[in-house]
């Protein structure tokens, strides 16, 4: 089935409200091409300042292994073809996940509930921005690690060895280069507009990029956010 048949058949939630105010939680959208490094940095910034991490890319493919799941078969087959999976279904397990992290109670009662989340490989499309924003949640900032296209290669042909994942080969890894510059670039060009984004070298070393982003992290939003 096209992949526009396939993206006409999705629910699209209307809200009036997003679901978490900005001045109870805190979210930083996480964004670099491939292989840039997000994934550790984003380990260390939890450690750092209590963040919880979420990754777009992790929660679609343990939402594709999900007995049951609605969306498994049209995540994979994205996944597979270096494409980015309908906003709607990444939008809504975000959501489904930092409603989960605030529910302590599992009460259902996150009103007033305080958190902080990083948000990781994602909003990959601008019309994904605007709509985790208008039903979840407004973002405080952007991380956007910058990482030449040859250095990512490098790194995610390594990881391939071992990840196990079906898009750490060349073929996929080349996909996803020309789909990130085209689609995520506008990205970090719009809140760029709004003063939002820091951009980091993610070329260096990885202990060098960590003290790097604790330093911009704090100058943006201050240090006991």
């Amino acid at each position: 089935m096209p992949a526009s048949e396939k993206n006409a058949q999705l629910p699209a939630p209307s809200k009036s409200t997003p679901t978490l105010s900005g001045d109870d939680v805190t979210v930083v959208f996480v964004l670099g091409g491939p292989g840039a490094g997000k994934g550790t940095q984003c380990a260390n910034l939890v450690k750092d300042y209590g963040f919880t991490h979420l990754s777009a890319g992790d929660l679609l493919r343990a939402e594709q292994e999900r007995p049951g799941s609605q969306f498994g078969d049209l995540i994979k087959d994205y996944i597979k073809n270096g494409l980015i999976v309908p906003m709607e279904v990444t939008v809504q397990l975000l959501e489904n996940a930092m409603v989960a992290d605030l529910d302590k109670s599992g009460k259902g009662d996150i009103k007033g509930r305080k958190g902080k989340f990083l948000i990781d490989g994602f909003p990959r499309k601008l019309d994904q921005a605007h709509k985790f924003e208008e039903s979840v949640c407004p973002a405080k900032m952007v991380l956007f690690y910058d990482c030449s296209e040859n250095e990512m290669e490098k790194r995610l042909l390594i990881r391939g060895q071992t990840s196990g994942r079906s898009d750490d080969n060349a073929e996929s890894i080349r996909k996803r280069f020309r789909t990130f510059v085209e689609t995520s670039m506008p990205v970090v060009d719009y809140y760029q507009t709004q003063n939002k984004v820091v951009k980091i070298n993610a070329e260096r070393d990885p202990e060098v990029v960590h003290k790097d982003t604790q330093k911009q992290v704090e100058a943006q939003l201050g240090k006991n956010f």
